[in-house]
């Protein structure tokens, strides 16, 4: 795709933004569109965004467990931004009337002490840039009609990013496995899930290295004091206004997100 088009198909996610209405997939207004085209169409959003005032802090892995694969037909992993406006605080009402089609699913969230900056980061590497994980949700939405997407689509659609709920009890990496952190997932007290942080890669910090050494050919390390979501322990589950979401992971502790009504 050449600058033009780029810019079209980010102005279009723009627009479904802005009306809150969704849009057709890409992959058929753009159908010669590649990956490559894809992440520059999420990274013109991000200018934009920037240019308007908000702020990167940090990354999402998308599609990072079988799980996640199955449910969007999409079978590799993905990145997407999250920026300042994305962040909710814990337990207070969030207004969801932005979203379109929200879905939410709990991640162990990374909040990072180092630099990572890719090719080239090891397991090794990973484990000494992260200062502690906390349990978080992360909403999910897509601004393609009834989720019809290609990977196209949602890498587009910056990973079909929503938002992000901080869980407030931080955890070393050193107090914990990662791989066995069990969860069980409720929305407005009924269990609709439960996973395992293995169920992500083989471990949430096999999705860690696989991100750094991914953005970092584009330019982009992983900063100190960003967030990195390293992708679903379970299947996103829709969600709608007045919902109360809450995971529990055991030795991490537990988040909780409120809808507002």
């Amino acid at each position: 795709m050449d600058d033009s088009a780029i810019a079209a198909a980010a102005e279009a996610l723009l627009g479904a933004y802005a009306a809150g209405e969704p849009i057709d997939p890409l992959i058929e207004t753009f159908p010669q569109a590649t990956i490559t085209d894809a992440y520059r169409i999420q990274q013109e959003q991000v200018r934009r965004w920037e240019a308007a005032g908000d702020r990167v802090k940090g990354h999402k892995v998308g599609l990072a467990s079988l799980a996640m694969q199955r449910q969007m037909n999409v079978f590799e992993p993905d990145f997407g931004h999250l920026t300042a406006s994305m962040f909710h605080l814990e337990h207070l009402p969030i207004d969801a009337s932005a979203w379109m089609q929200p879905r939410i699913e709990p991640e162990i969230a990374f909040i990072l002490g180092r630099e990572l900056r890719g090719p080239g980061v090891t397991v090794a590497d990973a484990i000494r840039a992260v200062d502690y994980v906390v349990p978080a949700l992360e909403v999910v939405d897509s601004r393609i009609k009834d989720w019809n997407i290609s990977i196209v689509d949602t890498v587009s659609d910056n990973a079909s990013s929503g938002g992000v709920v901080l869980g407030s009890r931080p955890t070393r990496l050193d107090a914990v496995d990662l791989r066995t952190v069990g969860c069980t997932f409720r929305i407005s007290g009924e269990q609709v899930g439960t996973g395992a942080g293995g169920a992500v890669l083989g471990s949430p910090i096999n999705a860690l290295v696989w991100l750094a050494n991914t953005v970092g050919p584009l330019g982009t390390a992983l900063e100190p004091g960003h967030v990195v979501l390293p992708g679903s322990m379970t299947r996103a589950e829709p969600v709608r206004a007045g919902d109360t979401i809450v995971a529990d992971m055991g030795p991490l502790g537990s988040v909780t997100a409120v809808l507002a009504p």
